[in-house]
């Protein structure tokens, strides 16, 4: 969740960017920086941005393996092959 405290003016954080820099490694928070008032970007760690990347693809694969069953129960079986062709052609898309 974002911490309202870390909500900064993109001018700040150009004139201490390195002080923002530091605190973004230590907490393994993110900050969001504004423009003119509004929320504009999101800026944090990238080991933090990778762990959110394997857990948005893994619950891409699970969400597909939920659709499977569903249909499944539905009685709307496909090949094997079907599926997983569709599967890496979702992959692709996301890619």
């Amino acid at each position: 969740m974002l911490d309202a405290r870390q909500i900064h003016p993109l001018t700040d954080f150009l004139r201490n960017h390195k002080k923002h820099i530091a605190r973004i490694t230590k907490t393994k928070s993110p900050i969001i920086l504004t423009v003119n008032g509004k929320a504009e970007l999101i800026v944090q760690d990238a080991e933090s941005y990778q762990v959110l990347l394997e857990l948005a693809e893994r619950a891409r694969y699970i969400e597909a393996i939920r659709e499977g069953q569903a249909s499944v129960e539905r009685g709307e079986d496909k090949a094997p092959e079907q599926i997983f062709d569709e599967m890496q052609a979702r992959n692709a898309e996301s890619a």
